[in-house]
């Protein structure tokens, strides 16, 4: 059976890493909510296991998938549990658990970069809070993407196979995760990280590299790549881009 893939229909959001991956694998999955015939029917089917109270192993939230009669939850753990089946993980133990390191630091920043528009609580509006997220944003662009860009270009420098890759000579997840940030920075903060990129040449051409790879640049080129939009983790508003 298809893996199944239990994520918000209208939004890349947490999911897409998980997309990328099963995509670049060229694997048969089932995105199973936006499947469904309508936005309702799409929210449901997702809210019918999060509120399952017979389930003894219930996910928080999604993204979560289900493998015939496993179910996981957490991007960096799907992630974990699928790259050696789908073939994106490193070959031995050290580089698997590397991998699973650099995919937990991503899933920080998606959570920081969620927290420049939504400063104080995700359960206000935006417009409730923008000079917060003003603030926020500024410390972002500032401090918090070179940061990570200087470790993830660290990471390629250090690779002692010398490939174009993370870990390694071949492409893993990990790899697809990073050109996902690259892609939604330059959504969220077109003008700031513009400057920011330069500087960062090895993680720009790992992401080029990752663009022009059959099936994701299949997957990038259809109707199943939803846009970025502001109703996900990556959103553009002018007034927080520097």
């Amino acid at each position: 059976m298809p893996y199944q893939l239990y994520y918000w229909s209208h939004v890349q959001g947490r999911g897409e890493v998980i997309r990328l991956a099963l995509e670049e694998a060229g694997v048969d999955y089932t995105d199973v909510a936006r499947e469904q015939n309508s936005e309702e029917e799409s929210r449901n089917v997702i809210l019918n296991v999060l509120q399952d109270k017979t389930l003894s192993r219930v996910p928080f939230a999604p993204p979560f998938l289900v493998d015939g009669g496993i179910m996981i939850a957490q991007a960096a753990n799907i992630l974990l549990y699928l790259s050696d089946k789908i073939g994106l993980a490193p070959p031995d133990e050290p580089g698997r658990i590397f991998a699973h390191q650099i995919q937990l630091t991503v899933t920080d920043f998606l959570m920081e970069v969620h927290d420049t528009h939504h400063p104080i609580s995700n359960a206000m509006y935006y417009e409730d809070q923008v000079e917060e997220a003003k603030k926020r944003s500024a410390n972002f662009i500032e401090n918090r993407i070179p940061k990570h860009m200087a470790y993830y270009q660290n990471i390629l420098n250090n690779n002692p196979t010398k490939s174009k890759w993370l870990i390694g000579e071949t492409l893993t997840y990990p790899d697809l995760s990073i050109f996902q940030i690259v892609e939604g920075l330059r959504y969220a903060f077109p003008n700031a990280f513009s400057e920011v990129e330069k500087h960062y040449p090895k993680i720009i051409a790992l992401r080029d590299a990752i663009s022009i790879q059959p099936n994701t640049a299949k997957y990038l080129a259809s109707k199943r790549r939803i846009p970025f939009n502001n109703m996900g983790v990556f959103r553009h508003y002018p007034e927080l881009d520097k």
